[in-house]
């Protein structure tokens, strides 16, 4: 499916994508700039905390990097916003189960700690929810362009019955021909009546 001839841009759920990419977005800025405002050296792995979260300068600039990404996708917002999310938030569940096979290795370059990780496991999910929600979810009503896509026949049964009702109102509507008259009109070939002299 292709959101971008699907989804109207002033659909609800454009808003949805658009506060979703936004949040996610403000709360990777936080953390990353937190990390900068502590001048933090790039590979570090003494296990430096901020917020709870194991963190270094690569890190810090992962999360502002795609902070302000997720920010811009909600600036834009409706069917890019639900794509970007769709797009991150995997990006995050996969670094999240990379990162487990390399925590206390050298390979773990970003310093992430098992906080890290429910982290990233939360962000991803909580991104790729915002992502899919609308397009997968229950439920659906009927206005939805992905419930009309899975149920193109009754879509289109909708869709005529609608015309029809339109039609039938416009008729309904419309003077019939050949109606009486305006009110306070004499009848033709009855003239007004006078009153009597006394």
């Amino acid at each position: 499916m292709r959101l971008r001839d699907e989804l109207p841009v002033d659909h609800k759920l454009a808003t949805v994508y658009r506060c979703g990419a936004a949040l996610c977005g403000v709360i990777l800025l936080v953390f990353g700039a937190l990390g900068f405002a502590d001048r933090l050296t790039p590979f570090d792995t003494d296990g430096t905390r901020i917020a709870g979260l194991s963190t270094n300068g690569a890190l810090s600039l992962v999360f502002v990097v795609c902070g302000l990404v997720l920010v811009a996708g909600g600036v834009v917002g409706g069917n890019f916003a639900s794509t970007l999310n769709l797009c991150i938030g995997p990006l995050f569940l996969i670094s999240g189960f990379a990162h487990l096979f390399v925590l206390d290795r050298p390979a773990n370059v970003l310093d992430f700690g098992m906080t890290n990780v429910v982290f990233s496991f939360v962000m991803g999910l909580l991104i790729l929810t915002f992502g899919m929600y609308g397009r997968v979810s229950g439920g659906l009503p009927h206005d939805n362009p992905y419930w009309r896509r899975r149920h193109a026949r009754e879509a289109a049964r909708q869709a005529l019955a609608a015309r029809r009702r339109v039609q039938r109102a416009a008729l309904t509507a419309s003077p019939s021909a050949g109606g009486a008259g305006p009110l306070g009109s004499a009848s033709p070939g009855r003239p007004h009546r006078t009153a009597r002299a006394r």
